[in-house]
């Protein structure tokens, strides 16, 4: 605000008539104006300090002694002309002429407002805002001014310092200014490009390696708008001898694009252009060093790549032949435990057609029960076989780790002999992990049963957990993790520990210490897949005589643990509703619908997408859909998206042996979708459908991503 300014902000009054200096400052107060009242012109001159912004009078303050007002006014600065508002009276029968009146002031008193009485109030104001703007903007030029001398001060110190030649042209080639650098190489100031004899001194040559003309010179060119940078040319006008100078000249433009002038600055290489030359001396002689060593080290070379080429067909052949032992490793492990399974399932079937031909059906129950349990050991190799491969279906929510550790203390006791003491310690304050609940229940039991073979004469195992925020500087010296929060489970035990090279072998597949028939050698490397899978590490810390220690790393949750749901004890029967059951497989597909039948539902049977989709097509009503996820064709997911098109809300049920993209569930399933795992059994197939049934989800208007 122009009446709160710094400076310029105070009116100085000078009216000796009567009270019109009390009327004008009251008015002036009112209305927010710092005014002072002047008695004198004396008084006037020794306020005209840089709080006065405006001088307001009146035609009655002509009988003072102006002369201090026309001293003080010709000591002001050129861009001081502090505004004068005059106020002026008509009398009855007499005109009076403006210009006399303003002529009764000082010659030097030019910034003149007159205004004749009576006016308003508003005219008044008016006429101050504008006049006090106008001396506030001149306090502006000054700073403006002062700025422009500092920097004027400050440039020519440094041109007159700086030991790069400066000089600037203006539009015709004359020079406007230089530095005592620039003078140095031209005694009269003048630019090379346009003194005759500068050829003689100014030595360059062109592209096509002719003499450069003085048309061509850098400040020639810049006047013509061209910019030229770093041209070497060597001057020979010096009494001391000729030196190598680089010359660059830029245009300098007006507003419409026209050139008004140019820069040109010469710097002075000479030295660094010798030693460019001493070193290029150099350059050549070694060069012909390098060429005579260089032929030595072909030879040299030569016989190191016959040596390389016969080691590499060497550790070819061995990589291949350990490649090989592990393939026969995997599958021979694979074939002696399947076979076993395999064993008692066909035996025990055998058997029971047997004693069905014969009508013996007393001893039924123990067949079923043997094939059973083959069954079940040979569904868990399968998974551990997945969870090395890091492919089996993970349902990773956030979970308390602490309230899992201590849910498993009696399975752990019942795990170990009697001769190994159990000790969980649970920290305080350890977030949820985004974990596989079941999947962590089976890798810490597996950890506990390898711990309690590696103390036979007893010891201690402790399952432990805390909580570390890995940084960048651990994630690089240990590659295989990222940086972040993580629950670490640690399961360690007394035992006679392990050797760094059974360390690096405890996680392949099928690797074991323990005597054949004691373990399929998947126990770790299960553990170690399931972590990895999770987003996490899994690490081995022992030492022969020591223990070990193997370290579960999970990332940590962002949310609270999520409370498990209440498990289903029922299987509930249907009533008629349409399941669409699509499964390429017959045996399983044949099976399904069999038990969809049994629990009083409807199977529609589709043996791949196609078939499902006509079914659609048909404008047949479904209630459900059961789909395997690896379909020939159109996976099951994919057609998961078809069916929404027809029936937006119906629950769609995937089973899977092997998905690789379904390998984490939230990243596959959509609304109101749901997945199982081959092998299942059926009471587990016959809960989920009822569960999935009983809950109908508003319309999907937006699947979770494709495959």
């Amino acid at each position: 605000m122009h009446r709160t300014a710094a400076e310029g902000h105070r009116v100085l009054i000078i009216a000796p008539y009567g009270r019109d200096a009390e009327s004008v400052s009251a008015l002036l107060t009112s209305n927010g104006y710092d005014a002072r009242i002047c008695d004198t012109f004396v008084e006037v001159a020794a306020s005209l300090d840089a709080h006065a912004g405006v001088v307001l009078l009146t035609e009655e303050a002509f009988a003072c002694d102006l002369l201090p007002l026309e001293t003080a006014l010709a000591a002001q600065s050129a861009w001081s002309d502090i505004p004068f508002v005059l106020l002026t009276g008509r009398r009855a029968g007499r005109e009076r002429s403006n210009e006399a009146i303003r002529q009764r002031l000082p010659a030097n008193a030019t910034n003149v407002v007159l205004i004749e009485r009576p006016l308003s109030t508003e005219s008044l104001l008016s006429t101050i805002v504008s006049a006090m703007r106008a001396r506030q903007r001149q306090f502006v030029m000054r700073d403006q001014l002062a700025e422009l001398d500092t920097q004027r001060t400050r440039l020519k110190t440094l041109l007159e310092n700086l030991p790069i030649g400066v000089a600037f042209l203006d539009a015709r080639g004359a020079s406007v200014l230089t530095n005592p650098a620039f003078m140095r190489f031209s005694k009269s100031g003048k630019s090379p490009a346009f003194d005759v004899y500068a050829e003689r001194h100014w030595q360059a040559q062109d592209e096509d390696g002719t003499p450069l003309s003085r048309d061509k010179f850098p400040r020639a060119c810049a006047l013509k708008g061209e910019h030229v940078t770093g041209i070497a040319i060597r001057y020979t006008g010096l009494d001391s001898g000729p030196v190598w100078t680089r010359v660059s000249s830029v245009p300098l433009l007006n507003d419409d694009g026209s050139v008004a002038g140019a820069i040109s600055v010469v710097v002075d290489i000479d030295e660094q252009k010798r030693a460019q030359e001493k070193l290029a001396h150099a350059a050549e002689v070694l060069e012909s060093q390098v060429a005579a060593r260089t032929i030595e080290l072909q030879n040299a070379l030569s016989d190191l790549r016959n040596e390389t080429a016969e080691r590499s067909k060497a550790e070819a052949a061995l990589r291949q032949s350990q490649k090989m032992e592990a393939v026969g490793q995997l599958t021979g492990g694979i074939a002696h435990d399947f076979n076993n399974m395999l064993t008692g399932i066909i035996g025990a079937i055998d058997l029971m057609k047997r004693r069905i031909a014969s009508n013996r059906y007393d001893d039924l129950d123990r067949f079923m029960e043997a094939a059973s349990t083959s069954a079940q050991r040979a569904a868990g190799l399968t998974s551990r076989l997945l969870a090395f491969s890091r492919r089996q279906l993970l349902d990773s929510k956030p979970n308390d780790i602490n309230a899992l550790i201590k849910s498993l203390s009696d399975l752990l006791h019942r795990a170990v002999n009697e001769n190994v003491s159990v000790a969980i310690e649970t920290r305080d304050g350890i977030p949820a992990a985004l974990v596989d609940a079941n999947q962590l229940e089976s890798a810490i039991l597996n950890l506990a049963i390898n711990a309690r073979d590696a103390m036979p004469q007893g010891g201690k195992l402790t399952v432990e957990t805390s909580a570390v925020d890995l940084d960048e500087a651990y994630c690089e010296a240990h590659p295989g993790i990222a940086s972040g929060p993580y629950v670490v489970i640690a399961v360690s035990d007394t035992g006679v520990g392990m050797t760094p090279e059974l360390i690096e072998k405890a996680f392949d597949p099928f690797f074991t210490t323990k005597p054949l028939g004691r373990g399929t050698g998947l126990g770790l490397s299960m553990v170690y897949g399931f972590a990895r899978q999770s987003n996490g590490q899994a690490r081995i810390h022992s030492a022969p005589g020591q223990g070990t220690s193997v370290k579960i790393y999970l990332p940590a949750a962002e949310q609270g643990a999520i409370q498990p749901a209440d498990h289903v004890q029922s299987s509930p029967q249907g009533a008629g509703q349409a399941v669409l059951l699509v499964e390429d497989d017959p045996s399983v597909r044949l099976l399904i619908g069999e038990v969809l039948s049994e629990l009083g539902y409807r199977a529609i049977e589709a043996s791949d997408a196609n078939a499902a989709i006509k079914v659609l097509e048909s404008s047949q009503a479904i209630d459900m859909m059961i789909s395997d996820v690896g379909l020939p064709g159109m996976n099951g997911r994919q057609l998961a998206e078809v069916v929404r098109e027809y029936h937006a809300t119906v629950p769609i049920l995937f089973v899977t042996g092997y998905a690789e993209n379904a390998a984490i569930r939230a990243d596959f399933l959509g609304t109101n979708m749901a997945v199982i795992s081959k092998p299942f059994q059926f009471e587990e197939l016959a809960a989920k459908i009822g569960e999935m049934l009983s809950h109908p989800a508003r319309p999907d208007h937006g699947l979770a991503r494709s495959l």
